[in-house]
């Protein structure tokens, strides 16, 4: 009991040192927490809270990341990893709202203590609890870190580990082995994605010599925390010629302003720091804290516009390198899962499926995505924006790596020997915890050099079909539910059969709509064989939707 009452006050002292801004509201989504940096404060303060009940819940370590990924400067936000160096589990979500929306000191303290009564979590002192604690180069950062930290330390027996400043995807992983018991620093990250490339590029067959011109890669770091990394982890890598810009040094521009993949996907154009110098070279963009990749070229004469391949393309390419290399283990079984959002590009979900693949669709959001894949031996998972991974089971990498080594030591060489030691050192190369822009980079062009392709070959797979996005604004979103991964409507039951009579005037047609999780809006997805068409079933889809919702 004196323990609890000692916990008490420890919350109410540090609590008010930390008042929640007047009339604003938190919501913990698949971004965790995000607004503008000068409001955060309180916000950082119980997110470290969060993760402290979070790690003594699990006893195990979690991870706290300070970043607002691919949003403008001014904004930040906040993350949890788990113990896995996944999401923090979902559950906790509406914890993590009531706890950001306290509206004072007494309210916070309460909560905490009831929501660790309901979950069993004993705030006596007696056992400890761990946060590694990172952020990205936003100048508002340094501050919270020190709220996220204050927050941290009033949970009697927790203790805040500041790693530094990291990409996203890299505290991810470091949670991930930091708990697994194996070496998790940087530069074990950045001497496993080095190592593991160099293998894959090493196992290449003989005949697929790079040219001068597919050997260089120039990648736009969005100014943010993935560049610096990168030009770390190069240093160690000689089998390509890789340039990175906007890097996020003094004068070289500002965050993810006209740069990052997230700009280059919506936007089309070239980021800041690219011209038509760079013609016919391969380039890529990173996001802001490096979670998200976009690849891209420049169109000749067109004023900077480029050509890109999205996430459903990296997702292809993928997909058909890990069912090459399965095709010559035949002795190793292994249920394969390609997982995508109704977002993905009709074009390409019938590709993979014409690759005799599975392709699953899940609601829109990472978290859906991620947990859908863990139900597979691998499960590969992208969404157009760039952002995705590929996850190994466990019980799968003890098999490969039996099988690899029974294979090494009978026929070193072969065929089956390579392709198993491809798949090991892809499962090294690849963040099994979340979506890296690094390390999705490196697996990208280890892939290329092994299928000995260029960057046409690669565009050349399929070709998208043309799409509209379009949002409706309406008086309240929660009129409308959807089922079957977000394809159909549900309510208004009236509204579904319009949709399906719109699509059956398009050739290749396909059209969902969905509410969207922050406003007032019914987002409205439309594809069809020309961009006209397109966009004249989303139009009509529109007005059916304004029609029946107002």
């Amino acid at each position: 009991m004196a323990g609890e009452y000692n916990q008490l006050s420890h919350l109410l002292l540090s609590a008010s040192s930390f008042p929640p801004p007047p009339g604003l509201k938190f919501s913990y989504g698949t971004s965790g927490f995000r607004s503008s940096g000068s409001v955060l404060s309180s916000t950082l303060h119980r997110a470290g809270i969060l993760a402290a009940l979070r790690s003594l819940k699990t006893g195990s370590a979690v991870g706290l990341v300070i970043t607002a990924s691919h949003n403008q400067v001014s904004d930040n936000g906040v993350k949890i990893a788990d113990p896995d160096g996944s999401m923090m589990d979902q559950s906790w979500e509406p914890f993590a709202d009531q706890l950001a929306n306290a509206k004072d000191p007494d309210s916070l303290a309460q909560l905490v203590m009831d929501f660790a009564k309901e979950e069993g979590i004993k705030l006596s002192g007696n056992q400890s609890a761990e946060v590694l604690l990172a952020r990205d180069t936003r100048p508002t950062g340094e501050a919270l870190l020190k709220a996220a930290k204050e927050g941290i330390s009033c949970i009697i027996g927790a203790v805040g580990i500041d790693m530094g400043i990291m990409t996203t995807p890299e505290l991810h992983w470091i949670v991930r082995c930091w708990n697994k018991g194996i070496k998790a620093s940087e530069f074990d990250y950045f001497k496993q994605l080095s190592n593991s490339f160099r293998t894959l590029m090493e196992l290449a067959p003989a005949e697929n010599k790079i040219n001068k011109e597919e050997k260089k890669l120039i990648v736009d770091g969005a100014n943010g925390v993935g560049g610096s990394k990168l030009e770390e982890i190069i240093k160690n890598i000689k089998d390509l010629e890789i340039i990175v810009r906007n890097t996020g040094k003094e004068n070289e521009g500002i965050l993810n302003e006209k740069c990052g993949a997230d700009f280059v996907q919506k936007d089309k154009f070239a980021p800041c720091g690219f011209g038509p110098d760079d013609l016919g070279v391969r380039c890529v963009s990173l996001d802001g804290d490096a979670d998200r990749l976009i690849y891209f070229r420049l169109i000749p004469s067109t004023n900077n516009k480029i050509e890109i391949v999205d996430g459903d393309k990296i997702l292809s390419l993928f997909s058909i390198f890990i069912q090459e290399q399965l095709k010559i283990l035949k002795e190793l079984p292994a249920q394969l899962g390609v997982i995508q959002t109704a977002y993905a590009n009709g074009a390409s979900s019938d590709f993979l499926r014409q690759l005799g693949l599975e392709v699953i669709l899940t609601p829109t959001g990472v978290k859906y995505l991620h947990e859908k894949a863990l139900e597979f031996d691998i499960g590969l998972y992208f969404e157009a924006n760039g952002h995705g991974t590929i996850l190994f089971k466990e019980s799968f990498i003890e098999r490969l790596v039996g099988l690899n080594a029974e294979l090494a030591e009978k026929c070193p060489g072969s065929e089956k020997q390579k392709a198993a030691s491809r798949l090991v050192a892809a499962t090294q190369l690849i963040n099994q915890a979340v979506g890296d822009a690094l390390s999705g980079l490196f697996l990208v062009e280890a892939i290329l050099h092994n299928k000995g392709w260029t960057f046409q070959n690669w565009c050349d797979l399929y070709q998208d079909l043309p799409s509209r996005q379009l949002k409706v604004k309406v008086l309240d979103r929660t009129a409308i539910t959807t089922a079957n991964a977000e394809t159909q409507v549900v309510k208004p039951s009236s509204l579904q059969p319009l949709i399906d009579t719109e699509i059956a005037k398009y050739k290749k047609g396909r059209c969902f709509v969905r509410p969207s999780g922050t406003e007032d809006v019914v987002r409205i997805y439309a594809e069809a064989e020309t961009q006209e068409s397109a966009d004249s079933l989303a139009s009509s889809v529109a007005q059916h939707v304004t029609q029946i919702l107002g």
